[in-house]
């Protein structure tokens, strides 16, 4: 056997036991259960695992998620949450005697499905931050020409938003809403929250219109 090969056959040998020697990490079963209004999208990482069924632009779309997904844990979660607005003046039923701004809301579940047990639910310890928001001037809610009149603003995305090394420390915390002030509608009712999950959104239920959210899904 020349050097040549024995290098060859070491090498190989070496790379086999190294694999060999690799700890397996069995991904885990993720329950899921989210109700948005009105719409969402969420990610593990960067990898969509879940948008809502129900588009944006069906009146009144409010309805609830449940749904499975595999992951490694800690994994990081990514929510895109949209309350709608017709247009960039924040408002819906623009011309309309219902011409108002909306509102939004939005909560979640995570619990491990071999165990039962809940890895996360939304609360003040997520963090969420606004990239629309609008209207500025609220007082043009009124306003027969709100897409004049009303006042936007757009906030640029960090490209590693959904980097689990991401720093989100200037992001603010989640802010936790009331049943009675959010007033979920349709599916809401139809998921058995865990102790603890909480309704949040970011400072302005009204004006903050398109929001990204960060969590972190521990091993149970």
């Amino acid at each position: 056997m020349t050097i040549k090969q024995c290098v060859r056959t070491l090498t190989v040998a070496v790379f086999a036991s190294l694999v060999a020697a690799a700890p397996v990490t069995a991904q885990t079963t993720i329950q899921a259960d989210v109700w948005a209004d009105n719409w969402f999208a969420l990610y593990s990482g960067k990898a969509l695992i879940k948008e809502d069924s129900v588009s944006i632009t069906t009146e009144r779309s409010f309805n609830a998620e449940s749904f499975t997904f595999k992951a490694n844990l800690p994994a990081q979660i990514n929510v895109i949450v949209k309350d709608f607005k017709q247009d960039d003046s924040g408002l819906e039923y623009i011309g309309t005697r219902k011409q108002q701004m909306g509102d939004g809301g939005f909560i979640a579940q995570f619990i491990d499905k071999s165990t039962g047990k809940v890895l996360a639910v939304t609360n003040q310890q997520w963090k969420c931050t606004a990239i629309h928001i609008a209207p500025l001037n609220k007082n043009c809610a009124k306003s027969s020409s709100p897409q004049t009149s009303c006042k936007t603003k757009h906030i640029a995305v960090d490209k590693q938003w959904q980097s689990a090394n991401f720093d989100d420390s200037q992001w603010p915390a989640a802010v936790e809403y009331s049943e009675r002030v959010v007033r979920p509608k349709d599916g809401y009712d139809r998921i058995r929250w865990a102790r603890g999950a909480k309704l949040i959104w970011t400072q302005d239920l009204e004006a903050d219109n398109t929001l990204l959210c960060r969590a972190t899904l521990k091993a149970s």
